[in-house]
Parts: C-alpha cells; sequence; structure tokens
C-alpha cells in the first residue's frame, strides 16, 4: 500500500481538475476554519479549479451555507455543496426508495432542532410517537453534549416492535468538535441494525454521493477529481470505491487515536496501520489542507 505525505497542495494542483471537499475536519473543526484551509480555497479560484464541498450534514445545504457563514467560511469560497440531508430529501421528495415507497407519510424524528429541511413543503407528517409513525428520519442525537447511542436502545426497541424502517440522514458514527468527540446519527442506526431494524444511509461513502458530485460538477468523464477527507471510514473509502485520488488529512477524525494534535502529521507506520485495517489506503496524506 502506497501512498505520499504532502507538504501543500501548491505540490499538486495542476494534476486535478476539480476538488471535493470535506467539511467537518478538513475545511472547520465546528468551531472555526481550520488554519489555511480559505487560503486554499482562494487558491482553487485563482487556478480556476472548480470546488464543491462533500457533506454527511443531515440538514439541506441552505442550512449549511448558513453555518458556514457563521463561522467565518463565506458562500464565495466555494462553488458548490451537496450534503446528505440533500439526499435523503431527495429520496424523500421522489418516494423511489424500497424502505418507503409503499409506507405512509407519517415520520418519527430521532435528532437535534439544528436538523433541518428534510421534510420542508413535503406531502409528509412529524408525529411524536412511534405507533403512529410510518418509518424514521434519523439525523443524529437529540444532545449529543451529553448522549450516547445506548440513550436511544429502548426507543429503538420499540420502533423494532412496530417493524419501522429507518432513513438516516448522517452514516457517520462520530465527529469532533473542537477537541471533544461526539455521536452522529450513524452510530444510532449502526445500533438499530444491530437489533434488527431496516436502515437506508444517505452520504459518504455511498456510491450516490460520488455520483451525484460528479454530475454537479459537470465535467468531461475523463476530468481529474481529487477528494480531500479526514475519515477513512468515509471520505477516504467513498473516494476509493468511486475511482477518485484522495488526501487523508491527519488532524480530524482520527488524530485522537493516533495521539496527535491539530495540525500535526501523522507518521508513515499510523498511515500503513490504519490502511491495513481498512484495506485500501489515501493516495495523499497532509497534516491540514494547507497551501
Amino acid at each position: 500500500m502506497t501512498f505520499t505525505f504532502l507538504s501543500g497542495l501548491s505540490e499538486i494542483v495542476d494534476q486535478y481538475d476539480a476538488f471535493v471537499l470535506d467539511l467537518w475536519g478538513v475545511v472547520h473543526n465546528g468551531h472555526e476554519p481550520y488554519p489555511g484551509a480559505l487560503d486554499c480555497m482562494a487558491n482553487f479560484q485563482r487556478h480556476s479549479k472548480p470546488t464543491i464541498l462533500l457533506s454527511n450534514a443531515p440538514r439541506t445545504n441552505g442550512f449549511v451555507v448558513e453555518f458556514l457563514e457563521g463561522i467565518d467560511v463565506p458562500r464565495s469560497a466555494y462553488d458548490f455543496i451537496l450534503t446528505s440531508g440533500d439526499m435523503t430529501r431527495s429520496v424523500l421528495e421522489l418516494r423511489d426508495h424500497d424502505l418507503i415507497r409503499d409506507t405512509g407519510t407519517n415520520f418519527y424524528q430521532i435528532g437535534a432542532t439544528r436538523d433541518k429541511g428534510l421534510d420542508d413543503g413535503l406531502d409528509y407528517t412529524r408525529v411524536y410517537e412511534m405507533s403512529d409513525a410510518n418509518f424514521i428520519i434519523c439525523t443524529g442525537l437529540v444532545d449529543d453534549n451529553i448522549e450516547t447511542p445506548e440513550n436511544y436502545r429502548v426507543l429503538l426497541l420499540e420502533a423494532l416492535d412496530h417493524d419501522l424502517p429507518m432513513l438516516c440522514a448522517n452514516p457517520d458514527l462520530t465527529v469532533m468538535r473542537g477537541l471533544v468527540r461526539h455521536y452522529c446519527a450513524g452510530s444510532i442506526a449502526a445500533l438499530y441494525e444491530e437489533l434488527g431494524g431496516r436502515v437506508a444511509l444517505f452520504g459518504k461513502p455511498y456510491a450516490e454521493a460520488y455520483r451525484r458530485t460528479l454530475q454537479t460538477l459537470g465535467l468531461p468523464a475523463n476530468s481529474q477529481v481529487l477528494a480531500i477527507g479526514d475519515s477513512m471510514r468515509t471520505d477516504i473509502k467513498g473516494a476509493r470505491n468511486a475511482g477518485i485520488d484522495c488526501i487523508l488529512v491527519g488532524g480530524g477524525i482520527h488524530a485522537e487515536e493516533w495521539g496527535i494534535s491539530e495540525g500535526e502529521m501523522p507518521s508513515m507506520e499510523q498511515i500503513d496501520q490504519i490502511s491495513h485495517l481498512h484495506g485500501f489506503t489515501p493516495t495523499y496524506v497532509m497534516s491540514h489542507m494547507t497551501w
């Protein structure tokens, strides 16, 4: 398994026609942009390289744009944005997924109030009792500051009693907010599957996320695209499966297990170990997204 350490994106920018950026762990840490991230995005624009933000945020893109602007990532810094929330909404709008094609329109949502936009303007009704629901939408934990998936075991067992399918709008298991790890919707979905529940997940690393990403970029079929992410499980796996070169940044989701700080480069041994664990390797490795 081979990979290349990079000190900056300027080394390879001319090799690629467009860039796919993860948000949390690459562009920002939940509170502010990483040092150098906005400079990289500005340099992509100066080099006429289209940039799309591909995020597993369980909200439609307009709400993510608002969040980014609130932490000083301006809309002018990137060309496109696509979220797992957008993909979940598309399934709700088209009703083209096996899990909900023949169900009713009542859903029970598991998630925080900030997870918005999935059913806006659509013919669905949010209910507050599992017995009234036809399916579940999981966007995360209600309070990820204090809760874990185990807080939802009893609720999920009730859902299982009613044989309710679950649409999971964020496949991530955890995310780093600053220096603190928080559970995401994917961890609840994993527990529901473990209990025997039926689950559909939308976003990275699944093929539809990359099909829509490349369609949005609108590039010729032979274009060279580079994805930048901090998670082997989602970002790197998804890019590899889509045949896209990729950079693993070391200061995100894996930093804690490696015992490194934000902005610190993982070692060759650490990358070898995690690559063998997952069965694939990134094309490149960086500390953070820097020019």
